[in-house]
């Protein structure tokens, strides 16, 4: 199927596209609550891209890695807000992702590392209460 020329000259291609698609068989198999639990988490691993491509210096992967992120909030978690029958709750997070929006953006110009801690700890609690949630969930009626 490859031979051991392209197969040795590439593994970097071969590591990425056996990551996709273990990352489409994930998402395709999970629950609602999976599947916005796998949004925190990318967003977490795309700040910690972030912060580590800034101590490198590598603007590049900074920026791509600040764009995913802002892409998982705006995107993923933003979009899937039903501000109508959510009630304030629902307008308090839509605030806030603007908010982390917002900053990451500013971060990512100014090349700041603290933007980046800023809106970690502000995901950071939403990320624990959806998780401790998980159980109740996916099996409402255990317990």
């Amino acid at each position: 199927m490859f031979s051991t020329a392209t197969a040795y000259r590439r593994p970097q291609q071969f590591a990425a596209a056996y990551r996709q698609v273990g990352a489409e068989t994930a998402v395709s198999g999970a629950s609602p609550h999976k599947l916005v639990a796998m949004l925190f988490d990318g967003f977490m691993d795309a700040l910690a891209q972030a912060q580590g491509a800034m101590r490198a210096a590598n603007h590049e992967l900074k920026g791509r890695a600040i764009v995913r992120a802002i892409r998982i909030v705006d995107e993923g978690l933003r979009a899937c807000l039903d501000l109508k029958g959510g009630g304030p709750l629902a307008q308090d997070l839509h605030d806030l992702y603007g908010y982390l929006e917002m900053r990451l953006t500013m971060a990512n110009l100014r090349n700041e590392e603290a933007g980046l801690e800023e809106c970690r700890r502000l995901m950071q609690p939403l990320r624990e209460a959806w998780m401790s949630i998980g159980t109740q969930v996916e099996n409402p009626h255990a317990g």
